[in-house]
This record gives C-alpha cells, structure tokens and sequence, in this order.
C-alpha cells in the first residue's frame, strides 16, 4: 500500500474515537497490552514522562520535548490528536515519523490488528513505541489521550507523571464531578514515581493525595512551588509571547522567561512545566536548556494551534481550548486585547455538553456558526439555535472556511475574529 492507501486502511477499519465517538472508545487496557507483548514490550525500552489532564497536556508535553530536545537528548514525542497530519502524533526530535515506517508497520502487523481489533488510538501508540524504541531514543514524553486509567498510553512505567489540571471534559466515559474526573486521570500515577499535580483545586486535592499516598508517589503541587512574576503578554513579530520571572519563595530561579505560547493557562503550564524539571534535576535538564526549550518550543516541535495568529489587520487568531476550563480563559484573554468588535467562528462536537461552554462566551460578538467536517461534527443550523437560547447571535455556514471567509468580509482592519471551539475546527483553518 502506497502511504494515503495506509492511512485510509487505519481510517476505515479501526474505530477512530475523534471521528465517530464512544463507539471507538475502549474500556480497558486489554488490547494494548496484547499488542506490547506481540511487539516484544517496546514501552520497556526507553524512559518517558506520561502527561495527563483535561488542559494544558498538550502545551506542557510539547515544552518538556523542547527541553529535553536542549538538552541534548534524542527525544519522542506521542500527542493527539493530529490537527493536519497523521504523522504530528509521534516525532523525534521534532521530525515527523517517516510515512515509510508507517507504512511498513501497518503492512506487518495488518493480521495483528484484525486478531486483537484494535482501536485507531491503541494501533497509534503501538506504532509509536515500536518506533520510539526502534529508533533507541533517550526519553519520550507522553500525552494521555483521555483520562488516564484506562488510556492506552498507561503501559508505560514513566520516571515522572503529570497532571496539568481538572475540569470537565469527556464526563460520559471520566465521570460528571470533579473528583470522580481526578480519581480517572490519577490513574496515571504508579508506585514510588513522582507526580507533579499543576493547579491545586479544592475538589480534586485530597483525591490526588490519598492516591499518591496509597502509592508511596511523591508529590509536589506545581503552583505552590513556583510563582509569576513581571508578568506580560505582548505581540512580538506576529506573536503573541508571554514573559516572566520565576520565582520560588522569595527567590527569583529563572529570570527572564520568554514563551511563544501567549494564552493566559501558559502561566500554569509553565509552573507545571518548571515544578517537572525541578523534580528531574538540573543533571537532566539544566537551567539553560529549560528556558532555551520554553522560548524554542514551537520551533523545536512545530506545535500548533495554541493562540495562533493566522493574520494581522484583522487580528485572526485560533485556540483548540474546547472544554469549560478551555473556554473561559480563551475569553479572559480576549478581554485583554484591543479591538473595535469581535467575530467569533465557532464549531463543535455532537457529544459536547454546551451548558459548559455557552453560557461563558461574550454576548457582545458576531458569531459565526460552523461544522468541522467530520462525522462527530454538529451540526451548524443545531449549534446556532441552541446558542440563541444564551444570547449568542450570528448566522450558520455549510463550512469552517466559508464561515472565516465570511467573518473576514464583515470585519473592520481594527477587528478582531477568534476560531475555535474544537480541535477540528482549528484544524481546518491553520
């Protein structure tokens, strides 16, 4: 099979969760644990830091791959999902995985696939090890997919896990509270490794502890080692950055802070991000090597997606934050910019509870409602009608593009026109 055919065999036979659903979602672990003994354990063959939450994951996985990539480590990368390319998933040293190993490890293991009936994820982490380990990297960092307990990635035995935050996301598979949620992605946690937790929340404090106790892990709040200081989000060459110092205690440790990555939860990820390094050592990653990874981050790893400017004049800028957490401080930060009206191209998923999500968006914006085009998709003509019930008005588009199109024939050089509300939406227009 040529490399499309590959990709359209894995599309069609194996149940792909981000296009259909819960019908892909497995409730266990049983398949990839068959497909790591029939691939000879290749989760055994390299360290790795595991990255969970319902925020953030992303940022700080990409960041930490940045870092490690400074410090002169040949380093893995496994994240999802994939806003252009299948291949942005599993990277070294920020290259994509070769369309040929693709290829070639689907050719190989197709009767392997149809005895254990994998799904598309379970099939992609199987991939990312066996190359991961093929290509004897020194460390891997790892995004969960969802949750945390019964991710596909929870195979491995990592030197550190992370849990960025909490909030509502995917509650009909991790639960409809937030301890419940925390109790799912807790399940990342393994015995006598560290964690580092990102945001202390009330509701989700004690569940973190009591696990970690139970499991001898240490355990270290990101924001209660580290604080911001001098901190200042600016446009730099068609940029947003964030820049800041970092202090612990009274101390100031990293002076002089400079990411790319601008929106408002980069504060928290960084201090998860440095509170990670902390726990590594300054023998894995040096002083240096940290700050160089934040600023080259989206160099290093050609992440996307992430307050991303697509233009000036009028400002146009995407975030595939999609969840209650996501959203409101998607809309904290555009309170911050200057602008003379705000046009918002909105696209969501049909299992999305939007009682998360409407009620936080600004009333005071022209909306412009869309349908990504994937089969989890809902409905653009159903999305405008139940946002009318919230005061969000704007009219329905048969695409993302024609929606942004539109957006950009309505809005003034002074404008501002935000894209988002799903990973697909965004993918689409980057």
């Amino acid at each position: 099979m040529t490399y499309n055919e590959t990709l359209q065999f894995l599309f069609n036979s194996l149940p792909v969760y981000q296009r259909i659903g819960a019908a892909a979602y497995k409730s266990d672990l049983n398949n990839t644990i068959a497909l790591m003994e029939a691939l000879g354990h290749p989760e055994r063959a390299f360290k790795s830091i595991h990255v969970a939450g319902t925020n953030g994951k992303g940022s700080v996985s990409h960041t930490l791959a940045s870092i490690a990539q400074e410090s002169g480590y040949k380093t893995g990368l496994y994240t999802s999902p994939h806003l252009k390319d299948f291949r942005e998933r599993i990277r070294i040293n920020g290259n994509k995985i070769s369309k040929q190993y693709v290829v070639s490890f689907v050719q190989q293991y197709k009767e392997l696939f149809s005895e254990i009936q994998p799904s598309f994820f379970e099939m992609t982490v199987a991939m990312a090890f066996s190359y991961f380990a093929q290509q004897d990297i020194d460390i891997a960092i790892i995004e969960v997919g969802m949750g945390g307990r019964l991710d596909s990635t929870n195979v491995l035995t990592p030197i550190l896990s992370i849990i960025t935050n909490i909030s509502f996301d995917h509650t009909q598979f991790l639960g409809n509270t937030l301890p419940a949620i925390a109790k799912e992605k807790a399940g990342i946690i393994k015995p006598y490794i560290p964690v580092v937790i990102g945001e202390t929340q009330e509701q989700t404090q004690h569940v973190f502890e009591q696990i970690a106790g139970e499991k001898h892990a240490p355990i270290c709040f990101a924001d209660k080692t580290y604080q911001l200081q001098q901190l200042k989000i600016s446009l730099q060459n068609n940029e947003f950055h964030l820049q800041c110092d970092a202090c612990e205690g009274n101390k100031i440790i990293y002076k002089n802070i400079d990411s790319p990555l601008a929106g408002l939860c980069q504060e928290k990820n960084i201090k998860t991000i440095l509170t990670a390094c902390k726990i590594a050592g300054t023998d894995m990653f040096p002083q240096k090597a940290v700050q160089n990874g934040i600023a080259r981050c989206i160099s290093n790893t050609h992440l996307m997606g992430r307050w991303q400017i697509l233009q000036t004049e009028p400002l146009v800028i995407t975030d595939t934050g999609h969840n209650e957490a996501g959203i409101q401080l998607i809309c904290r930060q555009l309170k911050q910019i200057s602008y003379q009206n705000l046009h918002i191209v909105l696209g969501v998923v049909n299992d999305k509870d939007l009682s998360h999500i409407l009620p936080y968006l600004p009333q005071k914006a022209r909306y412009y409602f869309c349908k990504a085009d994937i089969p989890r998709g809902k409905d653009a003509k159903e999305l405008q009608a139940e946002a009318a019930r919230y005061q969000l008005h704007g009219k329905h588009y048969v695409s993302v593009k024609s929606a942004l199109r539109a957006a950009k024939r309505h809005a003034q050089p002074q404008d501002v026109i935000f894209v988002g509300g799903s990973t697909f939406t965004v993918a689409e227009v980057i």
